[in-house]
């Protein structure tokens, strides 16, 4: 006998929620801002604006399914399973922080407050859900490229915007780079972005923008990758030829540390690989793809 559904509902702490623990009490959290010619109200309506949303989803979810609850803190420690429905409320970015713990589990972006953010991730109103959890959610998921980091002692990473490979602190990270056309160079530099055609609209098209790259940045569903080596620095034993690129789904970007270099995934730096000095790490278009609802 196979279970019902798990609606994971998840969510992160409002900016309200963040202050109030930061400083104590409301009153005192109030006292902080009215220092600085602010006060709560902006805070609190978003934070009104997103409990609406979140109860409005939880009173959609079918009475015969199973629940759960997940905060943004609480990803890298939440066991998801096969069957879940996963339904993230709140910004893109959540969607992209929820995406490397799946494996082919749908999920539902939900924006509860329309007309702030994008809603690339996040293209539904609280009110469409109890329609879309009645649907066939395979037949509207749409399969999102992501990008994936694996070192040569099994540690694994995956990310849907990008992954980011540097130095722990604000030194140069010191490597030699391994390009999927057979050049090799060793390279001192700001870190390394290799990011999907999700992230294509964030750090890795700042880079893009930056440097006025003639690359073509992938779309979405697109199997390739881009990537972009950050400030690299020219010297008698480090170049600055080979410092961006694309990676089709055959081919890999290989990194050979000589410093310890940290890796982690759309901006989550509590859940990374540690690669010390002689250690590879390839970054991969990955086998697992995002199954976001439209």
């Amino acid at each position: 006998m196979s279970l019902p559904p798990r609606a994971v509902l998840v969510h992160r702490a409002t900016e309200l929620t963040e202050l109030v623990a930061r400083h104590g009490t409301r009153q005192q959290a109030g006292f902080f801002l009215a220092g600085r010619g602010r006060d709560l109200a902006e805070l609190d309506a978003r934070h009104q604006a997103q409990q609406e949303a979140l109860a409005m989803v939880s009173a959609a979810i079918p009475l015969d399914w199973r629940r759960a609850v997940a905060e943004r803190n609480d990803l890298d420690r939440f066991g998801f399973g096969p069957e879940d429905v996963v339904i993230a409320v709140g910004q893109d970015g959540l969607v992209a922080n929820v995406a490397k713990y799946l494996d082919g589990q749908p999920v539902i972006g939900v924006d509860p407050e329309p007309g702030r953010n994008p809603g690339v991730l996040v293209p539904h109103e609280p009110a469409a859900i109890a329609d879309l959890l009645r649907s066939d959610l395979s037949a509207a998921a749409e399969l999102r490229t992501m990008v994936a980091a694996g070192t040569d002692d099994g540690q694994r990473l995956l990310a849907l915007n990008e992954v980011y490979v540097g130095h722990r602190t604000h030194q140069s990270a010191r490597y030699r780079l391994l390009s999927p056309d057979a050049l090799e160079e060793r390279q001192s530099s700001s870190g390394l972005l290799v990011g999907t055609g999700t992230g294509s609209t964030g750090w890795c098209r700042s880079a893009w923008q930056e440097r006025h790259s003639p690359l073509t940045l992938p779309t979405a569903t697109e199997s390739t990758l881009s990537w972009f080596v950050r400030e690299a620095w020219p010297s008698p034993a480090t170049g600055t030829s080979c410092t961006e690129g694309l990676l089709k789904a055959d081919q890999r970007l290989t990194v050979i540390a000589e410093s310890d270099l940290v890796v982690f995934g759309d901006g989550i730096e509590s859940d990374t690989l540690a690669v010390s000095w002689g250690q590879r790490l390839d970054l991969t278009v990955a086998e697992t793809r995002l199954h976001l609802i439209r």
